[in-house]
């Protein structure tokens, strides 16, 4: 058999995953940032956050529709086909 080639790794310094992450023992909180993030990634205007309000809600109250329909659905079960 063959030995296999082992390719030289050259480092290159780009960053593929930042990994200072809050809360690690290796967290440095005045790390640099990348060249290409922004400062201002979370700054909302207010139509945007009413907007990301209403859509928060409205999920919640899909998903408890959902909640509470299967449990009517359920009591409906048991009173016209399994208490019968």
């Amino acid at each position: 058999m063959s030995k296999k080639k082992k390719d030289d790794f050259e480092d290159d310094g780009r960053v593929i995953a930042n990994m200072n992450v809050d809360g690690m023992p290796w967290y440095a909180r005045h790390a640099k940032k990348q060249e290409g993030e922004s400062q201002d990634l979370h700054k909302l205007t207010k139509k945007e956050t009413f907007h990301l309000i209403l859509g928060v809600i409205g999920a919640a109250l899909l998903v408890a529709a959902i909640f509470i329909g299967g449990y009517l659905l359920f009591i409906l079960f048991c009173e016209h086909v399994w208490f019968k």
